[in-house]
Order: structure tokens, then sequence, then C-alpha cells
């Protein structure tokens, strides 16, 4: 990843990971912004009833990889790109005391607000380890599942992290991820806005795009299903919640209509 990309996902991370206590969302949140979360809903109810509010208040996804991940018990999971932890606690449900499930975040903020959750809830089957998701300290085929929800597309490198996905995960095992593709075409200056990397948008691949790098990585069965779809309104939320009202002039918020959604990837090794 450009060491600009990824010093402003680190910085605008870290930031939401420090303000977390004193602010409030609701229990939707996305990847978008913290205040248009209810355009968005991400979680149903029954998933996160039971987890400190920090870390639902700081989880910013675009839909929910665990209603796709069929977790067992006594399986092991990793999160890539973890946060404030919220799909790993999730995980750590379905997987029981018997399963384990590890976190892999960059941000030091957003590992120290992890594992403050980790504390409130008094569990013992989940980590929180510190890394980038284009080189997962981890060994070969230590996973059954890898999940992540709204941080590939903040990667420049999309191939490497799913090669490295496809590398822990155990034979048969399986990817369940949620990320935002792009359904169609936008303005060239947009794709290269760094500022909108943060807001997961920039870095979004097509559907088919997607497809192709699964398949190159070695993954098999791979399903990619678009679940909410962002609308201009919605894309100038994004804009305002950054600061990047000046866009506005560069970019035709028509061309942008529907352009992306979250969606939900799953995919088989």
């Amino acid at each position: 990843m450009g060491e600009n990309i990824r010093e402003k996902v680190k910085t605008y991370y870290g930031d939401i990971a420090k303000r977390v206590n004193g602010s409030s969302c609701c229990s939707g949140s996305s990847c978008c912004g913290d205040d248009i979360c209810k355009d968005i809903p991400v979680y149903d109810p029954e998933y996160i009833t039971g987890l400190p509010e920090e870390a639902v208040e700081a989880s910013l996804g675009c839909a929910n990889p665990i209603a796709i991940a069929d977790l067992k018990k006594g399986e092991k999971v990793l999160d890539l790109g973890c946060g404030g932890g919220i799909d790993v606690f999730i995980a750590a449900k379905y997987v029981g005391p018997e399963g384990r499930v590890y976190g892999l975040d960059m941000t030091d903020e957003m590992l120290a607000l992890a594992n403050k959750n980790k504390e409130k809830m008094g569990i013992n089957n989940v980590e929180f380890i510190k890394g980038y998701i284009e080189e997962i300290p981890m060994e070969d085929e230590s996973v059954d599942v890898v999940i992540s929800n709204c941080v590939i597309n903040l990667s420049e490198d999309k191939g490497r992290v799913l090669k490295e996905a496809h590398r822990v995960l155990k034979a048969g095992g399986r990817l369940a991820v949620a990320d935002i593709v792009m359904l169609k075409d936008v303005p060239e200056n947009l794709k290269k806005s760094a500022e909108m990397w943060v807001g997961c948008i920039a870095g979004a691949l097509s559907v088919g795009e997607y497809e192709e790098l699964l398949k190159k990585a070695g993954f098999r069965n791979i399903e990619i299903r678009p679940v909410n779809i962002y609308k201009k309104d919605l894309i100038r939320d994004i804009l305002e919640q950054k600061n990047l009202q000046e866009l506005y002039g560069e970019i035709d918020l028509d061309l942008v209509d529907g352009a992306f959604a979250g969606a939900l990837i799953r995919a088989e090794k």
C-alpha cells in the first residue's frame, strides 16, 4: 500500500478509536461515516446484543460478514482489519470457548480499544494482533475462516491481501467478507483521491475485478452479492462527513449515483 494512503487510513481510524468513548452512533454504522449509519443497517440486533457499547460505536463496516460465514463450534477465525473488535466478538459467540478468534489491525489505537473491550467482556477465546493485511503474521493453513468488514478495499494491493488470506486458510476453509464494490464506472479523479480511500470508495473494485482477483488467489465457489447500494445523497453525506465538500465541484454526483454498494463476498479454498 502506498505510504500516503496507508498513513491517511491509520490516522483516520486511529482518530475514530480515540473519540469513541465520547461519541455516539447507531448500531448499524458504516465505513462511510458515523452519522449516516441509519441509512445502511449492518447488524440485526441479535448479533450485537451483549457487546460493549464502544465496540459497536467503533464499527465501520458495510455489511455483516458473520451472516455468510457459517461459523461452527471449535473453529479458528481471523478478522482482517478488526478495528474495535465487533466482528471478532460476534464470531467468538459462534465458535465457543473451544474455538478461537484472532483480530488483526495496523492501528495502535484500535487495538487498544479492542483489548479494552475484550477485558470488559471477560472472554478468553479472542486475541488481537498488530500487523498489515498484506502481510498476515500467521502460519500457513492456521485458520478455518477469514472474515473482514470494509477493510480489504482500503488496500492498494488487494490481490496480495487475498493471496495472504488464502495462504492462512486451511484446505476447505472459507472466506466471508463484507466490502465495497463498484457497480459502474466513476470519474477518474474520485478513483485517485487519497482522501476518498479512507471512506472506502476510491479503492473499490468492480464485481468482475474482485472475482478475478479471488480466482487468481486460488479461491473457488465465489459468490459476490451487493446488498447496500449507495445513492448520490449518501455519497454527498460521505463527502460532508470527511470535510471534502470541495469535491462537489469536481464530481457529478449523478454519475456516482448507485455506483457503489456494500457487498457480501464468500469463497472457499
